[in-house]
């Protein structure tokens, strides 16, 4: 049998094409099975979630007078769809290689079929967030200005993608070396969630902090934080009715494509040890 190194990356894409899209399937009856509701909870979800934080953070802690934040319901949907993509595509892939283990020692599959399957399943969920997305959007249309720009919708999709798919390579690799990632992912994930503009707006940061502050580095830390610019992007395409700029454009290309050239360099260079270590 061929090895692994001698086989260039992506070379049996194509061939495993199926694959993958039964794998993705298998997970999306799995998590459906016993559930009365069944799909409909990946719209009920994100509308239950907006709620409760809709209630907390824009009637009483008001967030939705920040420039940038004309109605918080829509703000923050908009966001956290792209958000939970990105979360459930890089915590599910984290385990995939490991969870194949008993697969991967029976016939020879392209090991990245793994992590690739878990960010497809994020995806297809995502796109049923876009109908919770698009129930909100309707409802508080009077406070919002989508427009001609929903043409650009699948960008910042792709940029994001390219990003979680990047980082999801590396940490399924990594994990199979250091299962201790498992946790202490989650943390990091927390981490990185309040350190973006998800819950609240760049403006507001910039206003508590103020100009002169010695934590002024938080604010550009946050500003181009990857995921600060996707949400950002996402949120002037679909909510904001403006066209993102190049820089917005060369930022998130950016940080995608480095992203991905990482996890690829990575996964490559650990997978021949993979079985040694499942």
């Amino acid at each position: 049998m061929e090895s692994d190194n001698k086989r260039s990356f992506f070379g049996d894409f194509k061939k495993y094409l199926p694959l993958l899209q039964n794998l993705a399937g298998k997970d999306f009856k799995i998590k459906y099975r016993r559930s009365v509701l069944g799909i409909a909870w990946s719209i009920l979800n994100p509308l239950l979630t907006m709620l409760v934080l809709t209630a907390v953070f824009g009637f009483i802690f008001g967030i939705d007078r920040y420039p940038g934040v004309s109605e918080f319901a829509v703000f923050y949907i908009v966001g956290a769809s792209m958000w939970n993509f990105f979360a459930e595509a890089t915590t599910g892939s984290m385990t995939s290689v490991l969870a194949s283990a008993s697969l991967i020692k029976k016939v020879y599959i392209p090991k990245y079929i793994f992590p690739l399957e878990k960010c497809l399943f994020a995806l297809i969920n995502f796109a049923f967030s876009l109908i919770a997305v698009a129930i909100v959007m309707a409802i508080r249309f009077q406070n919002i200005d989508p427009g001609i720009t929903l043409v650009m919708l699948p960008l910042p999709i792709i940029y994001c993608l390219l990003f979680a798919t990047g980082i999801s390579l590396f940490l399924s690799a990594v994990c199979v070396y250091f299962n201790d990632i498992i946790h202490l992912y989650s943390v990091i994930l927390t981490l990185w969630m309040y350190l973006t503009t998800l819950i609240y707006p760049l403006s507001m940061i910039e206003q508590k902090i103020g100009t002169d502050s010695a934590f002024r580095f938080v604010v550009y830390f946050i500003k181009y934080n990857p995921m600060s610019i996707y949400l950002t992007t996402f949120r002037d395409v679909v909510m904001n009715n403006t066209w993102p700029s190049l820089e917005q454009h060369l930022w998130c290309l950016g940080y995608g494509l480095v992203a991905l050239l990482i996890g690829v360099f990575t996964f490559k260079k650990l997978q021949k040890n993979f079985i040694l270590n499942i």
